[in-house]
């Protein structure tokens, strides 16, 4: 990993090198979809190397069954610069919802038989598409840089595929379906490294995963699992203390 200087943020400030025929080549397209590094903000630079040697193992336990069952979807793991600096961009699921209702999540959502080959550019396609629809967020301000491996939610059967989008033209959003979204929201990252703001969710199952109490709400499960290991191979986690644990209704 490439490591340099922290700036205020918390975040590590490295240049941004392009991937050269990396795992996610298939991914690459002429046009609006095409992933590319080119011209990123040099605090991302981590990421990118991250996005492009991180294997699935390294993410997660759940991996997505061999004989090809599961739901094809895809999220949009959006960074964005605001006023406390890098952020990423959130939003609560609707508590009517039939899968993971009320929780905080990255945009995203099932693939279209329109969005195209779930091996290729559909899983973009279906990023960009299900955060407009969720979120109001206009596709033409974000640059897609890089595909992490496909990864497996038990509960849903979900197989996701998480887009990794750089916000360089940002766009209202809100709550565009208060039946699919009940808010939107940013989260500044330097929040999201503090070590006062991460906790270990304890599920009814007793399962434990690492969570973050941000902007008044929980992030947990399939999002902080990811968000997490971002954090950990960028090289922006900081130590905190495991030990310290919260219900999932932990504002009850």
């Amino acid at each position: 990993m490439t490591r340099g200087a922290r700036d205020d943020s918390g975040v590590t400030q490295a240049a941004a090198r392009p991937q050269r025929g990396g795992p996610h080549a298939p991914y690459e397209e002429q046009g609006a979809l095409r992933v590319s590094t080119q011209g990123l903000p040099g605090w991302l630079g981590p990421v990118v190397e991250a996005a492009a040697t991180v294997r699935p193992t390294q993410l997660s336990r759940f991996l997505p069954p061999e004989d090809g069952r599961g739901r094809q979807s895809a999220v949009l793991i959006l960074f964005g610069e605001g006023p406390r600096g890098p952020e990423l961009l959130l939003m609560e699921r609707a508590g009517t919802l039939r899968s993971h209702a009320g929780q905080p999540s990255f945009p995203g959502g099932a693939l279209d038989p329109e969005d195209g080959d779930p091996h290729t550019t559909g899983p973009l396609r279906a990023a960009l598409r299900e955060a407009e629809e969720e979120t109001g967020l206009d596709p033409a301000g974000v640059q897609l840089f890089g595909v992490l491996p496909r990864l497996y939610i038990p509960v849903s059967e979900f197989v996701v595929t998480p887009v990794l989008g750089w916000w360089r033209d940002p766009s209202p959003v809100g709550a565009v379906d208060p039946a699919e979204t009940a808010r939107v929201f940013t989260v500044p990252v330097a929040d999201l490294t503090d070590p006062d703001h991460r906790v270990m969710a304890v599920h009814p199952s007793g399962h434990l995963g690492p969570a973050f109490t941000v902007e008044s709400a929980l992030v947990w499960g399939f999002t902080a699992g990811v968000i997490d290991r971002i954090l950990h191979f960028a090289g922006w986690e900081l130590p905190w203390d495991r030990s310290r644990q919260v219900p999932l209704d932990w504002r009850a």
